[in-house]
């Protein structure tokens, strides 16, 4: 080899080396963005509901909103 001349690349098999090297990065990254997303979002969430649906009396709930005249179909008590 002399000072001028220049390596040929790798042509043959890059796109299949490229392609394994990126595939396992994107799987890499879609199940920490899964991942992230459940722990951060929905788990949470779940958390929240089942507090809020612990104490939760929806005959109560219904009474109020009767009560205070949101129901177009129901009359209000004593009426």
């Amino acid at each position: 080899m002399s000072a001028g001349t220049l390596v040929k690349p790798a042509m043959r098999g890059l796109l299949g080396k490229r392609l394994r090297f990126h595939l396992a990065i994107a799987f890499t990254l879609s199940l920490a963005a899964a991942a992230g997303f459940k722990f951060a979002v929905t788990e949470p969430r779940k958390q929240a509901y089942a507090e809020f649906y612990k104490n939760y009396d929806a005959i109560k709930e219904f009474e109020a909103m009767r009560e205070a005249g949101v129901f177009q179909s129901v009359r209000p008590k004593g009426q």
